[in-house]
């Protein structure tokens, strides 16, 4: 989720929740600790130079138990931050501590937000010599993806 679509979503959002991949919710009194931007110059396996530029959240929680955080000052917090470190309006990545500092992407369900997984990938397949997975299809589902129900089927015609 990009920085705009987050504000939007603050704005319209009475009660800030944020659930973890696994279906459960970080705790009500959470803070966000930190509001910054990730800038990764890298190279590649492949040889290639590559940047990546990120906005970061920290979540945590303590033990303030009354602790709340209402949408309208986590909005001022990213209108703040936007303003003083000159933020973009770059994708969003969470952190949060579970058994390490878990980082995650942003979505939003149209109820809370949701942290979604992400994964590490080789940007540099055609380089590496790694096969491109070509997508397993049982042959009777190519048959309807193809021309319908109808194809390739004994008096279908196809043939």
């Amino acid at each position: 989720m990009k920085l705009s679509a987050f504000k939007v979503l603050l704005e319209q959002t009475s009660k800030l929740k944020f659930q973890l991949p696994n279906g459960s919710f970080i705790p009500a009194h959470f803070h966000i600790t930190e509001v910054g931007v990730i800038n990764k110059h890298f190279i590649d396996c492949g040889g290639t130079v590559r940047e990546e530029h990120k906005i970061n959240l920290q979540l945590w929680y303590s033990v303030d138990l009354h602790h709340r955080l209402k949408s309208e000052k986590l909005l001022s917090i990213v209108n703040l931050s936007e303003e003083k470190l000159s933020i973009g309006d770059l994708e969003i990545e969470v952190e949060y501590q579970s058994d390490t500092i878990g980082k995650y992407n942003l979505a939003h369900n149209g109820d809370h937000f949701q942290l979604t997984k992400t994964q590490t990938a080789c940007l540099a397949e055609e380089n590496c010599g790694i096969p491109i997975q070509k997508a397993k299809v049982a042959l009777n589902d190519l048959a309807k993806t193809v021309a319908g129900d109808s194809c390739c089927t004994p008096g279908g015609g196809c043939c």
